[in-house]
């Protein structure tokens, strides 16, 4: 039996539900999803790419889901779609769905009077709910977790255990935090004097759209005077840092490891790869992609794929060509002066 509560559903019931095309036989039933290589009597195994096509030819799946390109590369019962990757997705999800929730305050949660929750959330063991404080319809707050004074977590919103919002701040609907999440501490900001740094107050908040999943130990810091914006739709990855007053637009996705600095501007639907870095005060456009690792120092406006990895090489040569840069300065300088005198007229001889 699926987690679903269900032992099966057939390829025609799966097509109602997601569309695409059933070629073969639409009686054939499964209950799992899994990979071409590893999948067994009552899989569907699905296929993106054509680097696999070999595994496609020996799996042991009960169906596929191919694209249209894969129609005729099978025998086997197979959901044929336009999207393969999205529609395992979404199959997946089917066999795989969110634990039913069990509303109700756990005895070990501490929940302000001031507070208010909807009667369908569920609030797990040691959770805590601050004055003020606004739980949605239908919300999960797990074990451990803390909703700040004033905090709104919107209609169907889970927050893994150990999450914590601090107060002020406002998470959409149908958000996912996962656990360690940190929504709303003070943003790294600090003004000099006399060789000391005093401390400017956070008074801003964060703000985070519908449908935003973050990932594990990611952290989104306040604003200083205005809010830091999440859009919706927007995945974070795990372990990202997301500073002060920064905006990431709709749908946009970042991988594992990035940091983004103080007031940065991402377009919507853009793509950052695990371990980039963007400046702060820049504006990246929308619909751009930024290859894992790189450094993004200034803005982007021109839609675009953008890298900035140094390629590994030994130790030996990288020390060389390290030291040659150094002194790409002042190569260019010498370079920029023998074009000028390569241009100038030569003199002819008396």
């Amino acid at each position: 039996m699926t987690s679903s509560g269900r032992s099966s559903y057939s390829l025609r019931e799966i097509t109602e539900r997601f569309g695409g095309e059933v070629a073969g036989d639409h009686s054939v039933k499964v209950s799992r999803v899994a990979t071409l290589e590893t999948a067994a009597a009552g899989d569907i195994a699905f296929l993106t790419n054509e680097r696999y096509l070999a595994q496609l030819k020996v799996t042991r799946a009960d169906a596929v889901i191919v694209g249209e390109a894969a129609r005729g590369a099978t025998r086997l019962p197979r959901i044929v779609c336009a999207n393969p990757y999205a529609y395992f997705a979404k199959v997946s999800a089917l066999f795989n769905p969110e634990r039913t929730l069990r509303p109700g305050i756990h005895s070990s949660a501490v929940v302000d009077p001031g507070a208010t929750v909807a009667r369908d959330a569920e609030i797990g063991p040691f959770a805590v709910i601050a004055r003020n404080a606004r739980i949605g319809a239908g919300c999960l707050i797990g074990p451990g977790s803390c909703v700040g004074e004033g905090a709104t977590i919107g209609a169907g919103t889970r927050l893994q255990a150990n999450v914590t919002i601090y107060h002020g701040c406002v998470i959409g609907e149908r958000a996912l935090l996962h656990s360690g999440v940190v929504i709303g501490a003070d943003g790294f900001g600090f003004a000099q004097e006399a060789g000391s740094w005093i401390k400017i107050p956070q008074t801003g908040k964060v703000i985070i759209g519908d449908d935003v999943e973050i990932g594990a130990n990611t952290t989104v810091d306040r604003g200083t005077l205005d809010d830091t914006v999440i859009e919706e739709g927007v995945k974070l990855d795990n372990q990202i840092q997301v500073a002060h007053n920064v905006r990431i637009g709709a749908h946009t996705v970042i991988a594992a490891f990035a940091g983004i600095a103080g007031s940065a501007r991402i377009g919507k639907r853009c793509r950052l790869g695990g371990g980039c870095g963007i400046a702060g005060h820049i504006t990246i456009a929308d619909d751009i992609v930024v290859s894992p690792f790189t450094l993004v120092g200034k803005s982007i406006a021109e839609q675009g794929t953008y890298t900035g990895i140094y390629a590994f090489e030994p130790h030996s040569e990288w020390r060389q060509n390290a030291a040659h840069l150094r002194h790409l300065s002042e190569m260019a300088k010498r370079i920029r002066a023998l074009e000028q005198k390569s241009k100038q007229p030569k003199r002819s001889k008396p």
